[in-house]
């Protein structure tokens, strides 16, 4: 979700954003440019899930250490015109009331495969087990209007906590 479809005040991001990269050093983020740069804007906010329950929920699997990945359909960023995620990129996770809370930075990027996707990937994602993430994942994109095949590309991300963990 992007902040014009939550509709999340800018400044309720950039205050976050503010708090967030004045904790930070250059060496806790492979894009210093971002902390030494007044000119560069906030991060890219968004929250897991597609109802603010689900993202309440596995928002408090990141900040109980639970949840170090997420995952996404290719098509998804295809049919959005979105680039795809790159090691290094920053993200600010929101809670289900488009409140700002955690600053992400991408730190392994796959596109695999739904069949393909492991054991661990999917345990790294916090919600179970191997058949309960693809379950959960089926379901989730089926109500976006998807249908999963084994051949269906995914977006798999680990990510790494920067704020509010390393202040």
């Amino acid at each position: 979700m992007d902040t014009e479809q939550i509709g999340l005040s800018e400044s309720s991001i950039l205050k976050f954003w503010a708090l967030a990269k004045g904790c930070l050093k250059d060496e806790d983020v492979s894009v210093s440019l971002c902390l030494t740069d007044p000119e560069v804007l906030a991060p890219p906010a968004w929250s897991f899930g597609d109802s603010p329950e689900m993202a309440n929920e596995l928002l408090a699997l990141v900040l109980e250490g639970k949840k170090t990945a997420t995952s996404g359909l290719y098509q998804e960023y295809v049919d959005e015109d979105e680039p795809l995620p790159q090691v290094g990129d920053l993200s600010i996770i929101m809670d289900g009331q488009s409140e700002p809370k955690v600053l992400i930075q991408e730190a392994e990027v796959r596109i695999v495969p739904f069949i393909e996707v492991s054991e661990e990937q999917a345990l790294a994602e916090g919600e179970g087990d191997l058949e309960t993430w693809r379950e959960i994942h089926r379901e989730v994109w089926k109500r976006r209007g998807f249908d999963i095949t084994d051949n269906t590309l995914v977006v798999w991300e680990r990510f790494t906590v920067l704020w509010p963990d390393v202040c």
